[in-house]
């Protein structure tokens, strides 16, 4: 890595550096009722809600799978997963498996902004459901399978999406929000390695080389996109979160990913989860 010779250099580099050194509650405040307000007034936050709304405890204690995108996911067996009926929460860039297997995810949950512009050609044409952060309504047409997300600042977890979820600092756990929203107690994880072959400052948009080795697919961030370095550590609070929210409603979120370093959430093999004689 180059040497960083002034402080504007560095600040480039590093996100941390480009925070302002005092917390001023008003600025806080002020920025985010502004931003809220502006949603408010869009036609698709009124459609978004309604249409959240209707998705509110559909499968009173039930079970879910959401796929995560780390290399393990490639692991999963597809097919039993399809058979079984278990509900699946697609993430990100799912559709790069679809090449390679019949298997399609119930919906798919998608906030971070790069991750939408780059996506947005498959936004546009898929028919499966889709739960995208609110900016998405700038590129992506509003229709009945798309719910448009407002995200706020606050690290809560929102048992209703209706409103506004929390990002948490991983897609995943916008997806927890959604699937408790949607009446599941029984969720599990799989493909969440939670170990990026990329380093560097969490939260840092970097550009991507030509192939990558921190997804299930190499193309995933390949060939000069950009895209933003995860922050593992405020990721794990999050989960810490989640988990303690489905534990005191009577439910769990389990890791079922084949290996991975996420130990936030007890371990459970994905056959025992899902029932080994679907």
């Amino acid at each position: 890595m180059p040497s960083l010779n002034t402080p504007a250099q560095a600040e480039a580099v590093d996100p941390l550096l480009r925070q302002r050194r005092t917390l001023n509650p008003y600025r806080l405040a002020a920025n985010f009722i502004w931003h809220r307000l502006a949603w408010d007034l869009n036609p698709q936050s009124w459609r978004s809600r309604a249409l959240m709304r209707s998705w509110r405890d559909r499968f009173p204690g039930g079970r879910a799978v959401i796929l995560c995108n780390g290399p393990s996911l490639l692991k999963v067996d597809f097919d039993h997963l399809q058979r079984s009926g278990v509900f699946c929460f697609g993430l990100n860039k799912i559709n790069l498996l679809f090449d390679k297997t019949s298997f399609r995810p119930h919906c798919v949950v998608s906030v971070n902004g790069l991750v939408l512009q780059q996506s947005a050609d498959f936004y546009n044409q898929t028919d499966l459901p889709l739960f995208l952060d609110s900016q998405a309504a700038r590129f992506v047409r509003g229709r009945p399978n798309v719910a448009f997300l407002h995200s706020n600042a606050f690290p809560k977890f929102a048992r209703d999406c209706s409103v506004s979820v929390f990002q948490g600092y991983t897609v995943t756990f916008v997806a927890l929000q959604l699937a408790f929203h949607m009446g599941f107690r029984d969720v599990a994880l799989v493909g969440a390695d939670h170990t990026f072959a990329t380093k560097g400052p969490a939260n840092q948009t970097v550009v991507s080389g030509a192939r990558d080795d921190s997804h299930f697919d190499p193309n995933y961030f390949a060939g000069g996109v950009q895209w933003q370095l995860p922050d593992l550590f405020q990721s794990e609070v999050a989960y810490t979160m989640a988990r303690d929210v489905y534990s005191a409603h009577g439910g769990a979120v389990v890791n079922a990913s084949f290996g991975g370093c996420l130990e936030v959430f007890d371990r459970r093999e994905l056959g025992s989860f899902i029932g080994r004689g679907s």
